[in-house]
């Protein structure tokens, strides 16, 4: 028997409100992505690593989010803690992994391409782990062609944003990447769920694991605590923000000054070797 899946159990608030929290954890990420790329060595990893959680934790955010309005009428639906967890773990992991690679190979095309192959392979791990601790009374069977279409769209998607972090254009520009790439993060999932099919066992029972009001609400405070933290690194810190140059020391090489050199109003600059030789030599038949 097949179950009857709704995915919008609860109209358009869970997609709206997951749609936010997927473009809040990717603007943070990707301005800490831009942010690594204008500071010195010693700093880079940090921005990343910040870039990494937070696009990690908003994508998770918006997967459970969106899973709160999932239900198969005929069954409930509860979850296994340990895989919820580790699904977490790998989105962070996975996105980190393709955002270090931009941060310190640039957006050229190999760094780009495995950076947001990665990516957006992480993505898709996420949602797909997060699926398989679903416990219900059923079990869950995928249609191949779907979900390698989901598969695709989280790999364009990551790589499109990584691209835009690497631009260093301004702080609108990383808003607009990562209303993009919240759009696209929730597409994939939604096409990631049109291709499931529950089939049904026989008979009833409550299934083993968390209930969703016990378990998910909570878990989400975490992440949700972390990208307010996020968010308020950002704001403080005015490169960021007020899009100030950011750009690196000029390099010191010998015989390259650090700055030209400007004459001092009403004072002669002293003529050069070669300007007082010649001077001398053509003075030389006039006095003759």
């Amino acid at each position: 028997m097949q179950g009857t899946v709704d995915g919008f159990s609860y109209g358009l608030v869970t997609p709206l409100v997951a749609y936010l929290m997927a473009c809040l954890g990717g603007a943070l990420g990707l301005r800490c992505t831009t942010r690594s790329m204008l500071v010195a060595q010693s700093w880079r990893p940090g921005w990343l690593a910040l870039g990494s959680a937070a696009i990690g934790s908003g994508i998770w955010t918006m997967h459970f989010v969106a899973m709160m309005g999932f239900t198969v009428k005929e069954t409930p639906i509860n979850y296994d803690m340990g895989l919820t967890f580790a699904s977490l773990g790998v989105a962070v992991l996975m996105v980190g992994i393709g955002i270090f690679i931009v941060g310190y190979r640039g957006t050229s095309g190999t760094a780009l391409f495995t950076g947001g192959t990665i990516t957006g392979l992480g993505i898709a791990s996420m949602h797909y782990l997060g699926m398989a601790g679903m416990r219900l009374n059923g079990k869950l069977e995928y249609n191949t062609l779907t979900v390698s279409a989901s598969v695709v769209i989280a790999v364009v998607a990551a790589t499109a944003a990584l691209w835009a972090a690497g631009q260093v254009r301004g702080f609108l520009w990383s808003v607009g990447a990562s209303l993009v790439m919240g759009l696209a993060v929730s597409g994939m999932h939604y096409t990631g769920m049109a291709a499931l099919r529950v089939h049904l066992h026989a008979g009833s029972g409550s299934p083993e694991g968390a209930s969703p009001a016990s378990l998910l609400a909570p878990l989400m405070i975490g992440p949700l605590a972390f990208l307010l933290l996020a968010g308020v690194v950002v704001m403080f810190d005015p490169l960021m923000i007020m899009d100030k140059s950011g750009r690196r020391p000029a390099d010191k090489r010998p015989g390259i000054p650090a700055h030209p050199a400007v004459p001092h109003p009403g004072r002669r600059l002293p003529p050069r070797a070669g300007q007082r030789h010649g001077e001398r030599r053509s003075r030389t038949p006039q006095n003759r």
